[in-house]
């Protein structure tokens, strides 16, 4: 349940939760329940439910036997927001994060609501990013939400993209991710929705890391934005002498 990591922005996965349930536009063509079906079809025991939630208290500890240090994507396979995760195991998953302090954790949720309502009873070390995903205008309000969470870094997905989202509010937002979807099915992105975004984050001085075009052949259509790729990470060293 731990991997080297494809996706642009992170180094590695964890996933004591895999499963999940479709809960906004964004999910329609979820790669993590396709995947989770054709493991399942591959016999991997981790996934014998298929896409259905389930819980893998015996991985809760693994980041502490990784020694080097790497940014770890929580959850791909799932949501640890999800209302059926009870909090007690939610709060198990914040104490590896807390302990294995070598590693970033970064960790991102549809469920907004939920994760605010949590937030007073976990545990934030600066080592644990926190982000809401944003796939259109409907759903901008996560963002307040996440506001209101005390995470040192707290960043935005904005994928995959379906819509253009105009007067992005990106105060307390230390991070933007924008990304295409990808996959059978896939719904295109529009260039100048991706300019305007990359835009409001320049003004707003919010680092931005394009991930994908997307598609349903990805690696043809690439990741640069005019003619160049944006790979950029918030800076954490001023907000961790902030919290000292």
């Amino acid at each position: 349940m731990a991997a080297i990591s494809k996706i642009e922005w992170t180094e590695a996965t964890w996933n004591p939760v895999t499963g999940c349930t479709k809960i906004s536009n964004g999910c329609l063509h979820c790669y993590a329940s396709v995947m989770a079906k054709r493991l399942q079809a591959m016999g991997n025991p981790r996934y014998k439910n298929g896409f259905k939630l389930t819980l893998h208290e015996d991985l809760i500890d693994l980041p502490l036997t990784w020694k080097k240090p790497r940014r770890i994507f929580v959850n791909s396979m799932s949501d640890l927001f999800h209302e059926d995760i009870p909090l007690e195991f939610i709060q198990k998953v914040f104490t590896t994060m807390q302990q294995a302090d070598w590693h970033v954790f970064q960790v991102l949720t549809k469920r907004s609501q939920r994760l605010r309502e949590l937030a007073p009873y976990l545990p934030w070390p600066p080592n644990v990013w926190m982000g809401v995903t944003v796939e259109d205008n409907n759903f901008v309000r996560r963002i307040d939400d996440l506001r209101a969470i005390p995470s040192t870094v707290r960043f935005l997905s904005l994928e995959p993209l379906l819509s253009p989202i105009e007067n992005l509010n990106l105060r307390d937002i230390h991070w933007v991710i924008v990304g295409g979807e990808s996959g059978v099915g896939a719904r295109p992105m529009r260039a100048e929705w991706v300019r305007n975004i990359r835009e409001q984050c320049l003004k707003q001085n919010v680092p931005f890391f394009f991930k994908q075009w997307g598609g349903i052949q990805k690696h043809r259509y690439g990741r640069t934005l005019d003619n160049r790729t944006w790979d950029q990470y918030p800076d954490v060293a001023p907000m961790l002498a902030l919290t000292r």
